[in-house]
């Protein structure tokens, strides 16, 4: 249940900013049809596993990786994905906390762009960043 909250709790704060900056998001498991020559986010999260760091074994730590992709038009060169990546990286910048109720999850490292991918009519950048979230 908790990776899908901190999912829930990023996507939150991304949909904020990209709805900002007229960017729409092709969220984890739900349609999305690009419209054409539009640039767009697409965000999910990579759980790495959850562990515990008593002996009772009463507690959890959750880690994983929030990755978002930036999807634009092919042909128009990386100057606009990796700006938007340095962007992504105020907004998450590393250690930030944010909580939902009782639930706080942290960003560990700072936000690392990944290789452009190109096909045939797009580019794509990866921008990501670990998180950790502790739950007693």
């Amino acid at each position: 249940m908790s990776h899908q909250l901190i999912r829930r709790i990023y996507e939150q704060r991304l949909s904020a900013w990209a709805a900002s900056r007229g960017l729409r998001i092709a969220y984890q498991g739900v349609a999305f049809d690009p419209g054409d020559d539009e640039t767009y986010l697409r965000a999910f999260t990579l759980p790495a596993g959850t562990g515990t760091q008593t002996l009772e074994g009463t507690d959890r730590v959750y880690t994983g990786v929030f990755q978002i992709s930036i999807v634009s038009p092919a042909g128009n060169g990386t100057g606009d994905a990796e700006g938007l990546v340095d962007d992504l990286d105020e907004l998450f910048p590393t250690f930030l906390r944010l909580k939902q109720g009782d639930f706080e999850v942290m960003v560990l490292t700072p936000v690392e762009p990944g290789p452009a991918i190109v096909d045939d009519t797009t580019l794509t950048v990866s921008a990501s960043f670990q998180y950790r979230a502790d739950r007693a």
